[in-house]
């Protein structure tokens, strides 16, 4: 969300598939991380430039306390850049 505001473009996302993976029990407070910011600036650009949707696909792996990865997230993101319609 903070790369769309960023863009200072109007772009619409959703969530357009998820799934998950446990690689072991979740203990303590887990944190998640995504690292690939450039997959979606580069989405958002390519939104802006061809006014086409996009699909970006994006990992988010969970850690506990230790450091150790507990589970991994998968979501298939859309984004397009919102026309406004005229009246």
């Amino acid at each position: 969300m903070a790369k769309i505001k960023g863009s200072g473009h109007n772009i619409s996302m959703l969530v357009a598939n998820n799934k998950g993976s446990f690689t072991k029990k979740a203990r303590g407070r887990i944190t998640f991380a995504c690292n690939e910011g450039e997959l979606i600036d580069e989405a958002i650009q390519s939104a802006i430039a061809t006014g086409e949707g996009q699909m970006v696909l994006l990992k988010s792996e969970g850690r506990d306390e230790v450091g150790e990865i507990v589970s991994i997230f998968e979501f298939k993101w859309t984004l397009k850049v919102k026309t406004i319609k005229n009246e």
